[in-house]
């Protein structure tokens, strides 16, 4: 579990999604076909700290 960089309490995992109903935020591969249908990628957890709000995306 991440631990906050302001607040040193550890972080909590969240569910996000993005604007357009996707599965989730995801950072960019190759492209290619997959990459055009947007269907490649890797997939982000999102991390909340209770203290601060600050959120913090880690790749998987």
């Amino acid at each position: 579990m991440p631990t906050c960089p302001d607040c040193d309490v550890s972080m909590e995992p969240v569910d996000h999604q993005t604007s357009y109903g996707g599965d989730g935020v995801r950072i960019e591969t190759s492209g290619g076909v997959l990459g055009a249908l947007d269907l490649k990628g890797t997939h982000l957890d999102a991390y909340l700290c209770p203290e601060c709000n600050l959120v913090r995306f880690y790749a998987d």
